[in-house]
Formats: structure tokens, sequence, C-alpha cells
């Protein structure tokens, strides 16, 4: 959990101390992300009233944002001794040690807070929020608790209610939460707001546009705009999408993720870079002391395919803001990624353990560069370490794989057993049709519909292709019949996989629930690069039409390849493992296994739909 400053920024207001005599300046200096030109007014307030818990708070936030961890930990705990009842104080400290990998302590410290006092709905809804993220649901909703009788919960209580319900795939009861916040606090624009984007995440866009709305018409915040932006390109209005992107960075300039989603909405629909960032380079222009500005550019030139140009992009933005953790992470990927750069690119995440220390994130960006660099006994260890603390996350998964296979380790078998974890099934023909060829020409036809944009999204791992979404949401007819037609494959799959050790069998409890279902279209030159599923356990490639085969089939175009690492090793390691798809055919395997595309130049194009599973009832 690496909530950060961030959300720390989101409580500002609230700070009495932020009233007294300097620190309202502070406070809006921090709340721009201008760390360094707020520290020293709170500093000066700080001698004058050495014993004021809310000025050791904003001290705290200042020392983060400049990267000082330790300081900013001493902080907070002063903040916590001088007022133990200071929830601020608590909720940063806490968030703090959850950014350094340090999430024991963090959760020990709200839980603290909240014994010492258990009405605060900030700290319940703050200690349930961690505990859902941590995938803890159960336990969140208890802490949640019911309300006292005759009492309504706070619309943020029955918001952290539909996040845990929504963890735990109970969607009716999460939609409920919300509903039953709008309908206890009709006036309140935040409860509209958070039911249109519970909506809007579960593929419901027609109501998230209407919701959104409602909340736009009692309160205009930029991250409304957002929400209803998203419905709308979830409903296909793409010009009116863009307005309103264009709306919440107006109202808000610094809004990395409206900037984010109104440069990928351009460039899907244009393939232009530089329409892409011509707002957000006038953003930075005047705001230049926002780092993480800088870094969304690179990911956008990266995406664009101006790796080097991203690199430049990020060294500058380090030399301005040197303290920038995220800045060092997103330059260790890309170093490893450019000729010669592997070097580079351990430096980078070393830089970045050292800002925040113990941080998974940063873990990860170092195990990922020291594949690069030829280490890869350093990179198992660091391996061993994450998927200790985290046994079943995918990426690590991947890399710790990757590791053995440099090493020769016989672990390695065991985890890319292609004949023990991946297989092909056939599609059933669902209700309705008289044989599957019928039924994929007509989803074909369908799914050809949703797809309205020129290029793919950005940190997705299609090239020269488009994406459509959210396939799990839609209530067309045909689309729904997908899901029927896969469902016996994949209860055939659990059970020819069975139980047992290791990541993949001891989770099979013999059900599944969908985690995310997509198509994606690729043209001629199109591919997938190698790549993982990080959010899910089992993941699939299903074919629904494919391009013309002939001479080219000697080379695989259009073939799916496991094995191949979708990150630069030394040696470098190929393919092993290589499946022709079939129209109809339905390949299920592990979500950690590396996976990517072999292009083709045939005439035609590559359709398919992709889902991720999880363990279910």
């Amino acid at each position: 959990m690496t909530p950060g400053v961030p959300a720390a920024r989101a409580r500002l207001n609230e700070a009495a101390g932020l009233r007294a005599a300097g620190l309202d300046e502070a406070g809006r200096l921090l709340a721009c992300g201008r760390a360094a030109d707020a520290l020293p007014l709170v500093e000066r307030a700080l001698a004058e009233r050495p014993g004021a818990a809310d000025v050791h708070h904003l001290l705290g936030l200042c020392r983060q944002g400049v990267g000082d961890v330790a300081g900013a930990e001493a902080a907070f705990r002063a903040a916590r001794t001088r007022d133990p009842g200071h929830d601020g104080a608590a909720v940063a400290l806490a968030e703090l040690l959850g950014a350094t990998a340090r999430s024991g302590e963090g959760l020990s410290v709200l839980r603290r807070a909240l014994a010492a006092n258990r009405r605060s709905v900030a700290l319940s809804v703050r200690l349930a929020g961690w505990l859902t993220e941590e995938g803890k649901a159960a336990e969140a909703l208890a802490v949640l608790g019911k309300p006292a009788a005759g009492a309504a919960p706070d619309h943020a209580v029955l918001a952290a209610q539909a996040q845990a319900y929504r963890a735990l795939g109970q969607v009716d009861k999460a939609r409920a939460a919300q509903l039953r916040a709008t309908a206890l606090y009709p006036d309140s624009a935040v409860a509209h707001h958070n039911l249109a984007a519970l909506d809007g995440d579960l593929g419901r866009f027609e109501a998230a546009a209407q919701g959104a709305a409602r909340a736009l018409a009692k309160g205009s915040a930029a991250q409304t705009w957002l929400v209803y932006a998203r419905a709308l390109l979830g409903l296909g209005r793409l010009d009116e999408a863009e307005r309103a992107f264009r709306e919440a960075v107006a109202r808000q300039p610094t809004y990395l993720d409206a900037h984010r989603e109104l440069a990928q909405l351009i460039w899907m629909r244009s393939e232009d870079r530089h329409a892409a960032t011509a707002v957000l380079d006038g953003c930075i222009a005047g705001h230049p002391h926002v780092p993480e500005l800088a870094g969304l550019r690179a990911t956008i030139l990266d995406h664009a395919g101006d790796a080097a140009g991203a690199y430049d992009a990020l060294v500058q933005a380090i030399g301005r803001h040197p303290g920038q953790a995220g800045l060092h992470l997103a330059a260790s990927q890309l170093a490893t990624r450019l000729p010669g750069g592997a070097g580079r690119g351990v430096r980078h995440a070393e830089q970045a353990l050292a800002l925040l220390p113990g941080s998974d994130e940063a873990q990860t960006a170092l195990l990922a560069a020291c594949l690069g660099a030829g280490e890869a006994e350093r990179a198992a260890a660091i391996a061993s370490a994450l998927v200790a603390r985290r046994p079943f996350d995918q990426r690590a998964l991947a890399y710790q794989a990757t590791a053995w296979r440099l090493l020769g380790d016989a672990r390695y078998a065991g985890m890319y057993d292609y004949a023990a974890f991946v297989r092909a099934w056939e599609m059933d023909v669902p209700e309705g049709w008289a044989s599957l060829d019928s039924y994929l020409a007509e989803l074909a036809g369908v799914l050809g519909e949703l797809h309205a944009f020129r290029t793919h999204p950005f940190d997705q791992s299609l090239r020269h292709g488009s994406q459509a979404s959210n396939l799990l949401a839609s209530e067309h007819t045909v689309i729904r019949a997908f899901f029927q037609a896969v469902d016996g494959p994949i209860r055939r799959h659990l059970a020819w996989l069975g139980r047992g050790a290791g990541p993949v069998r001891s989770r099979n409890v013999g059900g599944f629930r969908f985690q995310g279902a997509w198509s994606v279209r690729l043209r001629a030159g199109g591919f997938h690069t190698d790549h993982v599923h990080p959010e899910g356990w089992l993941s699939s490639a299903c074919y629904i039409a494919l391009p013309s085969s002939g001479a080219e089939e000697r080379e695989r175009g259009a073939w799916i390849k496991f094995g191949e690492p979708g990150l630069p090793t030394a040696p470098p390691l190929g393919a092993e493992h290589f499946v022709e798809p079939r129209p109809g055919m339905l390949v299920l395997f592990p979500s950690y296994m590396w996976h990517g595309t072999v292009p083709f130049e045939s005439e035609g194009r590559r359709l398919s739909v992709a889902f991720d599973l999880l363990p279910g009832a």
C-alpha cells in the first residue's frame, strides 16, 4: 500500500493549524506540490509553537513531500505525542509506514488510534480501506460495524462498505450501500459522486453519466468531471468525453488522472503524440514544481514509441526534483530497456529504495533492473523476500521464476511447466446458436462495433491495434452469451488442474469469478508485448477471428508464445512454448506466466477476447 503524500494533501484543509498565521500559505503550497517552499514557513511556525500537534503534522507532510522519510516519521510521531487524539497525524503516520513496506506497523497505528477514539469516522474509514486493499474485506466490514439504532451512517462509511463488498465480489451489496448514501444525503454531491464512480467501475455507464450529472448539479468538482468523462467514454460519446476531461483539467490544472486519461483519449483517436501531450505541456510550463506531471509526460512518450526521449525527460525532471522516488522508479524501468542502460536502471532503483526504505514498489523495480544487469542472484534474493510477503503477487512470481531460469534453478521448471498449466479448449456453443461458427461470426460483428480507436491505450501490451474494455458489464445478448460459452471450458480446466501446492493449484477451490474482460483487435504488424497479468490468478486468450494464413504460418505469425520475459535479461531469454490459435479456441494459463504474440503481416484482423479469473465459490 503506497498512498503517500497525495492522500495526505487531501486532508490539509481539515487541519485547524492551517488557520494559524503563516500555515494557511504553507498548506496551499503543499497542496500544489511545493513542499520545499512550504517547509521553511512551517519550521518558523514550529519555533513559535513547539507544542502544537497541528504544526508537527504539517511539518511531517512537508518533509515527506521533499523525500525526507525519516524526518516525516519523526514529525508525525511528535504530533501524536503532543496530541494522542490527532486523527490526521495517525493516518499520515500509518500511510507513511505502509509506503515503506511496514504495513504491519501502519495497521497497528490505526488500530491503536481507533481503540482510543472509537467514534472517529476518519479512522474507521481509513482502517477499513486499508484492510480491503490488503485482501481483508470481511474484517474491514467488521471495523465499520453497524450504525447505532436510529443513527444515519456517514456517507464515507457507506462508501467504505461499498468498497469492501465489491472486493468480496458482492456487487449488489456494494451498490446498495452507495444508493443508501444518496437516499440519506440527497443534497450531497459527494454521495452522488461515489455512486456514479461505482457505476462507472462496474461498467454501468448510462447510470454513471446520470449520477455524475446529478453530482455536478450540486457541486462541480474536478473529480466528478473525471467520473462523468469516463462514463461518456464508456458510452462511446468521444467528443463529449474529451470536453469533460478538459473541464476536469481546467478546474484542477495539476490533476494527474485527468491529464493522463485526456492524453490517452487523444492518443488513441489520433495516434499523434504531440496532440496527446499538448494540454499537459501547457500545464507543466505553468506548474514546473509538480514532478508527477513530468513523470506522466515521460509515460506518454514511452507508449508513443519514444523511450529514449521519455528517459531524457525523466533525467531532466530528476535534476529539478532529486528527492522524488517516483521519478527514479520510472527512470529505472526505462533505463533498463535502453541499450547499455542496465547499470543506470539499477542505480535509479537503488536511489528510489533509499528514498522509500523497504518499499515493495522500489524493491520490485530493483529486482527488474538486476535481471537486466545480469545480477540474477541478487534478483532471486529480492524476489524471494517479495513472494514471502505477497505469495500470490503475479508480477513478483514472474520475476522470481525469471531469476531462477537465469540461474539454472530446477524450481523454474515447476513454475513454467507448460504441459501441466497451459491448455487450449474449444468454446461451447451457447444457447440460441446452431453452431460455434455461426456464433463466432455474429460475435465478431458485435465486437467490431466496439473498437472505436485507431491505436492502443497506455500501459497495455498491445501494439498496432485497439482495445475494447468492460465486456463484463455489457448487456448485449451476443456478448453475454460469450460468458456462457466459456463457462464449461473454464470448469473443465479447473478440474484438469486439480488441487495441490504452489500458487496455482493451492488456490483452486473448484470455482471462479471474472476479474475483467476485454477485446483486442490487431491489424497487420500488430502484436502483444510479453507481459503478465498482475490482477489475475488464471488468464486467457480466446480467439474470435484470425488473419489469413499462408507462407507466414511457418513463422508462427499471430501465435501466442510463452516464456519470453517482458523485460531485458542478461543473458537474453527467448520463448519456450507456442500455441497456434484457431477461431473458437480458449487458451488458459497462470497469470504469472510471461506471454505475448508473434507479429503478423497477413491481411485481415486478429480479434480476440481476454479475461482474468480469480478463485471463487
